[in-house]
């Protein structure tokens, strides 16, 4: 039984508004985020870890066959979810550009609904509020060692140096680490920004240029699920879960 958490954000936003073209024919009538892994949807098991580490209020954007996602999240009681509704695709920046007001004027969790992962001897997410410095921060990344990432075979994205801070990767470089789409950012990041479609990439450049892109490595092991192939991988390699329903 892993400990009690530290204090960290109360509210995060779960990116589930994607296409899934690459998971086809799976998601040619199942939106990605409802793909099943081990006896959990993908979105579930995003939502739990949230939970666990005392997230209060999830934002879930959706968009292709949201409405699917919208009837299955009122299934849950906890964390209580607000539904962002892209009427056209945003990517992950505008995303969460559009949700900025449901988040706080806290730093916030971010958390793609085609990962999951296996926590080392503390928690992900725990490990990186502990981590989390308000006063040098306003990107804070969990990465994953290139080499520990099963089926992924890219040349990597980060390097990180002693003091934590990530250096992106130059063309025809190959980088140690590779975001794990698990992060926490905090809303000064997006200032100057409007709700248009962007990637969260030009904000890591903004905060990397300015010292205060940083990364925290993950002790445990990780899974990209973008594709059937690395489905299958997870559901090879992960546990399943048989989580107990929870009154509200």
């Amino acid at each position: 039984m892993k400990g009690p958490n530290p204090p960290g954000p109360k509210r995060a936003m779960v990116l589930a508004a994607g296409l899934g073209l690459r998971m086809r024919p799976i998601t040619e009538k199942l939106p990605k985020p409802l793909v099943e892994v081990a006896g959990r949807t993908l979105l579930d098991r995003a939502l739990d870890r949230l939970e666990d580490a005392g997230v209060e209020t999830a934002v879930v954007n959706v968009h292709y066959l949201g409405d699917q996602v919208v009837r299955h999240l009122g299934q849950r009681r906890r964390p209580g979810i607000v539904i962002s509704r892209e009427d056209e695709l945003l990517e992950t920046g505008g995303g969460v550009r559009l949700a900025l007001d449901r988040l706080g004027a806290e730093p916030f969790y971010v958390v793609n609904s085609d990962v999951a992962w296996l926590d080392g001897p503390r928690r992900a997410l725990s490990r990186l509020a502990a981590f989390w410095d308000d006063a040098a921060m306003d990107a804070l990344l969990l990465v994953n060692p290139t080499a520990r990432s099963d089926d992924y075979d890219g040349p990597g994205d980060f390097f990180l140096t002693p003091h934590g801070r990530l250096r992106r990767r130059k063309q025809g470089q190959i980088a140690p680490f590779v975001f794990t789409g698990v992060q926490i950012l905090h809303p000064r990041l997006f200032a100057g920004t409007r709700v248009e479609r962007f990637s969260l990439n030009r904000l890591y450049d903004k905060a990397e240029a300015a010292g205060r892109l940083h990364g925290l490595v993950h002790d445990g092991l990780w899974y990209h699920i973008g594709t059937p192939a690395g489905l299958a991988v997870a559901r090879r390699a992960l546990p399943r879960v048989q989580r107990p329903a929870r009154a509200g």
